[in-house]
């Protein structure tokens, strides 16, 4: 089976406590008694205490239109994905020629050429780096992406891939129009970037990585795609998020998750990690409600959501890097969840070696 190996974050320079975000939040948006109400209400709501921004506060609500947000959103991206990726061939001695598939994700804007192409061109990569750029799966991409080049390192068992995501959610904030999922938007969302190194069970690192990858499964909800998503129009990228998603996790969740769990033969009582997307405060309250049989806690989830805020796709990426730096039985097990549009979801089943 694959394994990962290394997980490495980066983020961005700029980092403001919630307190500083929300009251420019409120000043932008004229000072309005009544929104800043809810603004305040919603805040209290999410035990944020900072988020990263990869535009200094003064500038960051002056970015209008799309064009000057995804501009910002390509330089940025690329600047903070390199850091990452150079962070995880740094920490294993590896030359960019001992990649050899090279996996992309965002959701927070759009690149054409893709992310890793433009970052190829700042590290050296073998011009026949097998490249993979992944668009669309939102915040469950982080599990998602590990799950495919899990796949393919199946059938590559000698190779190293390495997966990275990105996503810069402050350059979506929207000030117009505004509604308590715009609000809920601008005040949980942060940047960050992450990259996984990955390696088939041929590979010599094989012997020394961290997690062993067992199974995986994807689960698509039909009728769901009005949930959780984006909105497209000349101001940006305006995000969908109903408040439905704590109610439709706990409903729609346990049922494929055992399912997923029963066909490896493994029971939650069993998982001695948990590995969880954190989405929002009352979406990790479901969570630890369908996984309330595991013995294991979200911890690491809630402390990334307090220090980053929601990074997206990163925020699972960063949770793993913080479970790797402590010590774990061998054999144990650890369940990797996301959830994302439309309404979907993404498994992994792990093991600490």
């Amino acid at each position: 089976m694959p394994y990962i190996v290394d997980v490495q974050t980066a983020f961005p320079d700029y980092y403001y406590t919630q307190d500083e975000l929300i009251t420019a939040l409120k000043k932008i948006m004229g000072n309005n008694p009544a929104q800043n109400k809810l603004i305040d209400r919603i805040n209290e709501n999410l035990f944020i205490k900072g988020r990263n921004t990869v535009l200094p506060l003064e500038q960051y609500f002056s970015v209008d239109s799309f064009d000057q947000k995804n501009s910002h959103f390509i330089t940025n991206a690329v600047d903070l994905s390199t850091k990452a990726v150079e962070s995880v061939l740094l920490n294993n001695k590896l030359s960019p020629h001992q990649i050899k598939s090279l996996w992309s994700n965002t959701v927070t804007g759009f690149a054409i050429p893709s992310i890793e192409a433009r970052l190829m061109n700042k590290i050296s990569f073998s011009s026949n780096t097998k490249r993979v750029p992944i668009l669309g799966l939102g915040c469950m991409a982080g599990i998602a992406g590990i799950n495919r080049v899990a796949d393919y390192l199946k059938g590559h068992p000698q190779e190293a891939a390495i997966f990275f995501s990105v996503e810069l959610c402050s350059l979506t904030i929207q000030t117009e129009n505004i509604n308590a999922a715009t609000i809920i938007s601008n005040a949980l969302f942060g940047d960050g970037a992450a990259a996984v190194l990955m390696v088939g069970d041929d590979h010599p690192l094989s012997k020394s990585a961290k997690l062993k990858w067992l199974a995986s499964e994807s689960v698509f909800f039909p009728e769901t795609e009005t949930v959780m998503g984006w909105d497209v129009g000349s101001k940006g990228l305006k995000v969908i998020l109903d408040k439905s998603v704590p109610q439709i996790t706990k409903n729609l969740l346990p049922k494929p998750l055992e399912n997923f769990l029963n066909r490896q033969s493994i029971s939650l009582g069993e998982i001695k990690s948990l590995l969880a997307h954190p989405g929002g405060p009352k979406v990790l309250e479901a969570l630890s409600d369908v996984l309330k049989e595991a013995p294991a806690d979200l911890g690491h989830s809630w402390e990334s959501l307090k220090q980053n805020g929601n990074m997206s796709s990163v925020s699972v990426l960063d949770i793993i890097n913080r479970s790797i730096k402590e010590s774990h039985r061998q054999q144990e097990y650890a369940l990797a969840i996301a959830m994302g549009p439309s309404f979907s979801a993404e498994f992994g089943l792990l093991q600490w070696q």
